[in-house]
């Protein structure tokens, strides 16, 4: 695959970084016209739809009778539990609190890349994980000052999404050299968000939903730009060898997304949620930073 310009590798990763910042607190907007399974379903049902005709032109890549199990295992992780669990969760906390929450999640994966890949750990990466966790602390010890009250049921839809994500990425990493990456998000979306749609029809009311203007906007967008082109985007990236400089700038999405929430839904910023967030970015930086190589050895 031909290799990506230094340009267009920032284009796309500022491309990557604002619409999936923006995604959080335009997903808390679209919940105020659609129940949370059901907006969760129509938006990955409608991103994998979207995603078909790109997946087609690489029919020969599918292999389905071999690998239908690891497209159903991807879309229980990577769908279900993650975008299933973030949309009901953000009915409880604010769009920027749980999306720095959530962003725990490449905490997470050094810990289970440790545990069942065998990639090293060393001090800098137990540093980054306490810090995680004292980020998240203090994130939640001030959430009581954004609604009067500690939204435990929202902390723990937050972090069972991040660690879904987690599971899933792991996953990914160990099938991704038997499965094509655009069948495989396309059909996790398939799968998941059929799913999901047809969970919310017997447990949520089509009659809830509220197609005005706006929500109908936000729906294209998220499933357009968030989840259809973001994934492409995403997996163009991983293909021209940018898979470490995405994974170093992911951090900036929480940031969008509470300064989204706080200039367009009137979020709260406090000081507690600036702090948590700083530690949880120098914990994603500690635990994803490369060792530096030094003469007969590295340096951590």
């Amino acid at each position: 695959m031909k290799k990506l310009t230094r340009i267009q590798s920032a284009l796309l990763i500022v491309f990557l970084v604002v619409v999936w910042g923006v995604n959080w607190p335009l997903s808390k907007f679209a919940l105020s016209f659609i129940p949370p399974v059901l907006f969760s379903g129509v938006r990955t049902l409608l991103g994998g739809i979207l995603l078909l005709p790109v997946a087609f032109s690489r029919y020969g890549k599918l292999h389905f009778k071999s690998t239908w199990s690891f497209y159903l295992i991807s879309a229980l992780v990577n769908v279900i539990l993650y975008y299933g669990l973030q949309t009901v969760g953000l009915k409880y906390l604010p769009s920027g609190l749980f999306s720095a929450i959530v962003f725990l999640q490449p905490v997470l994966v050094g810990i289970f890349s440790w545990m069942w890949l065998g990639e090293s750990m060393n001090g800098l990466k137990i540093a980054g994980l306490i810090l995680g966790f004292v980020g998240v602390g203090i994130i939640c010890s001030g959430a009581g000052g954004l609604s009067g009250h500690i939204s435990v049921t929202g902390i723990l839809l937050a972090l069972g999404s991040a660690l879904s994500w987690a599971l899933g990425t792991i996953y990914v990493k160990k099938i991704g050299h038997l499965v094509d990456p655009i069948w495989l998000v396309t059909l996790q979306l398939l799968e998941g968000g059929l799913f999901m749609t047809v969970l919310g029809s017997r447990v949520e009311r089509w009659s809830d939903v509220h197609w005005e203007p706006a929500f109908i906007f936000s729906l294209l967008f998220i499933s357009i730009f968030v989840i259809a082109m973001g994934w492409l985007v995403f997996y163009k990236l991983i293909d021209s060898g940018e898979a470490s400089k995405v994974a170093s700038y992911t951090f900036l999405i929480p940031l969008v997304a509470i300064l989204t929430g706080t200039f367009f839904l009137g979020e709260p910023f406090t000081a507690s949620l600036v702090a948590g967030l700083l530690l949880i970015l120098a914990s994603i930086y500690f635990v994803n930073r490369q060792p530096v190589a030094v003469s007969g050895g590295t340096m951590e």
